[in-house]
């Protein structure tokens, strides 16, 4: 009988335990853990001498400029489009690549309609990533006198923290890239550059441009729309 009165009394204990210390539900909301996506679209026109598919000097130097400022950087998503016959098109479209290339900026082709017969539209997309405000403890992890059975507000912070900084071209956390061969390109050149003796420096050049407009910041973004996402 003694252990048959025991458990209402244990019970009692129990609940009155609860009363004095309530659990409040806790939900993602509270800490949401989403990577921020600031992004901007930048348009150069690029003309070329008539059914000629070499860039005239001002306009090489252009886009050289460009570059080596940081406008054009390695870390966006370069697309051209030409105008003139598949043939010619795709010749300038090589040119502007080629032109790029020297600074670590890899092109594209892309199609759109209406590019006039002597110009070549060179499309630059750039986004920023604001990292999750992490470490957050708003909930500690799972441990005595927590019957939530959840996991702790800062649970998945570093992946999502780690995803933001290491992604090469930000964008691509927005949208994929459409499934093609792999660019050979700065493979090809570093090799070039690697034999004739003429190999960048890793503090320097395109890699200085590259950290200098790299798209994984943990403050605020450029002008243009936002997006979150979640990995």
């Amino acid at each position: 009988m003694r252990i048959l009165h025991s458990f209402p009394a244990a019970l009692g204990l129990m609940l009155a335990a609860a009363a004095c210390n309530p659990i409040a539900e806790y939900t993602e909301s509270e800490a949401p853990k989403r990577l921020v996506l600031d992004g901007t679209t930048l348009q150069v026109d690029v003309r070329f001498p008539p059914g000629s598919s070499g860039l005239a000097v001002p306009e090489a130097a252009r886009l050289r400029g460009l570059a080596a400022t940081g406008q054009i950087a390695p870390a966006d998503r370069v697309l051209v489009a030409a105008g003139g016959s598949p043939a010619l098109a795709a010749a300038r479209v090589g040119a502007v690549s080629a032109e790029l290339l020297h600074y670590g900026v890899v092109a594209s082709p892309m199609q759109v309609a209406g590019v006039a017969p002597d110009r070549a539209v060179v499309e630059v997309v750039r986004h920023l990533v604001t990292l999750p405000a992490c470490p957050n403890w708003s909930k500690p992890p799972v441990g005595a006198g927590d019957y939530s059975n959840t996991v702790g507000s800062n649970f998945g912070c570093a992946n999502v923290s780690n995803l933001g900084r290491m992604v090469a071209s930000p964008t691509d956390l927005a949208s994929g890239r459409p499934l093609g061969p792999a660019a050979g390109q700065p493979s090809a050149a570093a090799v070039a550059r690697y034999l004739a003796d003429k190999a960048n420096s890793p503090g320097g050049g395109a890699a200085a441009a590259a950290g200098a407009a790299g798209g994984a910041a943990a403050g605020g973004g450029a002008a243009g729309g936002s997006s979150t996402g979640s990995p």
